[in-house]
């Protein structure tokens, strides 16, 4: 996505919904930026499941240290041990996780190369065939690697308590509510979702 890409999201966003064009004016312009690199953005996903976001920074600070001067790559990850992984923090299964990642993209299981040129669901499909991987993690991908400008995370914690304050919910939405209200926003749902995630933030 462009920043023309952008503008056209918040032009169509402000235009059908009158939520989301208060959510843009208190959030100001987007600032999405993606991860070019597929991989580590994968090994940051599983880093993250489940955990603080200080906690994932230290354990991937941790994980980059162990490796350093190398980067985080399928071989370099493909070459440490269990022990190893789970010495900066990881728990047993994170870490076979993403030993498993990194034997799948490194035998062309998963081409990170070629997977842009997937439609969504094959995407997600691809990705969900390594252990640890999910719907959501597949999501991120899309979105933050990908730069895919139609994806609506509904199972998203943060999403769903943005969408249950910003349009006066009692309680947090389920995926069928979620979607009746994302509809009015694609084809540029990614953007609407990165607003929802702001919302949080400058609500305080």
């Amino acid at each position: 996505m462009t920043r023309k890409d952008h503008q056209a999201a918040q032009r169509h966003l402000r235009r059908v919904d009158p939520v989301m064009r208060e959510i843009i004016r208190r959030v100001g312009p987007v600032k999405l930026r993606l991860e070019r690199n597929r991989f580590a953005m994968l090994v940051r996903s599983i880093i993250s499941q489940q955990i603080s976001t200080s906690a994932a920074r230290s354990i991937r600070l941790r994980l980059e240290s162990l490796l350093a001067p190398d980067k985080i790559t399928p071989a370099r990850i493909a070459g440490l041990s269990l022990d190893q992984l789970r010495g900066v923090g990881l728990s047993g299964q994170k870490a076979s996780y993403m030993l498993d990642l990194s034997e799948k993209v490194g035998a062309g299981d998963v081409d990170l190369q070629q997977i842009g040129r997937l439609r969504d669901d094959s995407v997600i499909e691809r990705l969900t065939c390594v252990r640890g991987i999910g719907h959501w993690t597949a999501q991120m991908f899309l979105m933050f690697s990908l730069g895919r400008p139609d994806v609506f995370p509904f199972g998203d914690l943060g999403v769903r308590a943005a969408i249950r304050n910003s349009y006066g919910l009692a309680d947090l939405p389920d995926r069928k509510t979620s979607e009746s209200i994302a509809d009015a926003w694609h084809p540029h749902a990614t953007i609407a979702s990165w607003y929802l995630w702001r919302s949080l933030e400058t609500n305080g």
